[in-house]
């Protein structure tokens, strides 16, 4: 594997730090800016969205510069809007930075996606995709409880500081180690933007970006009120909320790391085996939340097949899409967060209406119910080809 995948790697780190460590600070945001709790949780919202809209507005804008170029750029934004975010006491401006940090956060993702899966053979995309999704498990176990950490002793804004300190060495990593031009293993004249679309609006594709968003929402919502799940529901301390965090991150990183060894040679398996284990954990979570050990013993769990899975997808759409190697990444990246952008909302309506703290994970359970009915609605489709017409590789999920 080139070392240049790795540093990807680390840079998402950084990023994916930024992406997920809300989840620990919302009581904290939530009363020193008066927001209410759902406010608070629209934050992750908001970065989710600059994702969903970000991701294929800046691969389109930065399909033309060198790769390297595009990746520090994107770095900086995102490091400026950590330092804004840490100052301003307004909970708008601080709304605002989380959606064009993600913006900046989208356009790394989109190109180191498509820059790491262009530097490996066909082989070892699926590794390659696992590297660069595993900066995002290792800021779950090592990142996010890091900044819960420092949000309980020092404050939320000290985790924005943390962030943007964290971002510079990604920034040298990319100077040095990624090729400065167009490279990278890809042809320097870009696929004509229409070709590009014509590939990932094909009937093979919907289903799977709707499915990956669906599974992200059940995810992202349960995720994003883990905090008050813990504290509030299971009536753990606030001390037990990093190891809460760092249990989903581990589990997170084992089933990225699983997913990266076998989804290439058996996509469906994978996706399968993890969205069926999704909705039965999410629903297992809501049931016991009331005990701590039960809690704890199901987070890891669920960040193994929560991360397995869609890095699967991830790796499933790339492979869909050859004809795509700008905007699979993007799309890849929008479907991601779509659902991202989605879950804590739905889950913070659940609060709001007085459902209780369990209500986000109920959420979850449904999400992934409606997604293992789009599979299996793909799957039912894909076994049934028309007359005289042979089933194209690759229908089912």
């Amino acid at each position: 594997m080139p070392f240049a995948v790795y540093v990807l790697g680390l840079a998402v780190f950084a990023q994916g730090t930024s992406e997920f460590m809300l989840s620990g600070l919302l009581s904290g945001i939530a009363a020193d800016l008066g927001v209410s709790l759902s406010a608070a949780g629209l934050l992750t919202s908001a970065f989710a969205i600059g994702m969903v809209v970000g991701a294929p507005l800046m691969a389109l804008a930065g399909r033309n510069w060198p790769r390297r170029r595009a990746l520090l750029l994107f770095l900086a934004v995102f490091i400026a809007v950590h330092v804004v975010g840490a100052l301003t006491p307004h909970y708008g401006v601080l709304l605002a930075t989380r959606f064009v940090g993600a913006l900046a956060n989208a356009g790394f993702w989109a190109v180191a996606l498509s820059t790491a899966v262009a530097m490996v053979p066909d082989r070892l995309k699926g590794r390659a995709t696992a590297v660069v999704v595993g900066g995002v498990t290792i800021a779950c176990v090592v990142g996010v409880p890091a900044g819960a950490v420092l949000g309980e002793r020092w404050g939320w804004r000290s985790a924005f500081w943390a962030v943007a300190v964290v971002s510079l060495p990604a920034v040298l990593a990319v100077l040095r180690s990624i090729p400065g031009g167009r490279g990278t293993g890809v042809a320097a004249a870009p696929v004509p933007v229409r070709d590009e679309l014509r590939a990932l609006t094909g009937p093979l594709l919907r289903p799977v970006l709707l499915t990956m968003a669906l599974v992200q929402g059940a995810t992202f919502c349960a995720f994003s009120y883990l905090e008050p799940l813990l504290t509030r529901e299971a009536g753990l301390g606030a001390e037990w909320v990093p190891v809460g965090l760092a249990l989903f991150g581990a589990g997170a990183f084992a089933g990225v790391t699983v997913a990266g060894r076998f989804a290439d040679a058996r996509p469906v398996a994978v996706v399968g085996t993890g969205m069926a284990a999704l909705a039965l954990g999410w629903a297992a979570l809501a049931l016991a939340a009331g005990s701590p050990v039960s809690a704890l013993v199901l987070v890891p769990l669920l960040g193994l097949f929560a991360f397995g899975t869609g890095t699967a997808l991830i790796t499933r759409v790339l492979g869909l899409a050859p004809g795509a190697p700008t905007l699979a990444g993007a799309f890849s990246t929008t479907a991601f967060n779509l659902g991202a952008a989605v879950g804590p909302w739905a889950g913070g309506l659940a609060l709001d209406d007085g459902f209780g703290y369990r209500a986000p994970v109920w959420v979850s359970a449904l999400l992934m119910v409606l997604a293992l009915f789009v599979a299996a609605t793909t799957t039912a489709k894909g076994r049934r080809p028309r007359a005289g017409e042979r089933r194209p590789s690759g229908t089912r999920l």
